[in-house]
């Protein structure tokens, strides 16, 4: 199994099966041909692709979801962010490892808990990313039923999507009062 085959699969699934009826979903980045797949499978939900100009070309709490795959995340996208989410939408995006540096995960899950009612990292084959969510909790509202009728997959399982919130106890604890979970 690679990497970017995990890659693909959670930065797609972890998001669109914990918001529970995602219809417009923004997809900010690099998009491969296996992401591309991997989207393909939601079809219930309007999926757009492009650079971060589409978040600023978005109607006023728009969207549900926005995947950032290869974006920095900033105080100013945030804003923009935030401008388009609708009040139960969330994103994700990718951030450093805690043992690569904790200073990065902490300071962007400080950046967007100030925003977002949940921000928790998640971990997969070497990459952490952060799910930040101003309803749904990633691993308490895990829609099962689609994570579990998802075909063709090689990584993501309704199991490793509330597995890879799990950090081992000396993570966890530095992480409290900084994650939101």
């Amino acid at each position: 199994m690679t990497e970017t085959i995990a890659f693909n699969e959670m930065m797609v699934h972890i998001p669109l099966c914990t918001h529970q009826e995602a219809s417009n979903v923004l997809v900010i980045g690099t998009i491969n041909e296996e992401i591309e797949k991997e989207l393909q499978k939601h079809a219930y939900a309007n999926i757009e692709k492009g650079d971060v100009s589409l978040i600023n070309s978005k109607d006023d709490k728009d969207v549900d979801v926005i995947i950032l795959t290869d974006v920095e995340i900033d105080e100013i996208l945030l804003a923009n962010i935030n401008r388009i989410l609708k009040d139960d939408g969330l994103i994700t995006f990718t951030t450093s490892s805690y043992c690569s540096n904790a200073d990065k995960l902490k300071a962007d899950l400080s950046l967007v808990g100030e925003k977002f009612w949940i921000a928790m990292p998640y971990k997969f084959e070497g990459n952490t990313s952060i799910i930040a969510s101003k309803r749904h909790h990633p691993t308490a509202d895990v829609n099962l039923h689609r994570a579990d009728l998802l075909d063709d997959l090689k990584y993501y399982s309704a199991e490793i999507h509330n597995a890879c919130f799990v950090f081992p106890a000396a993570q966890h604890k530095e992480l409290t009062g900084i994650a939101k979970r």
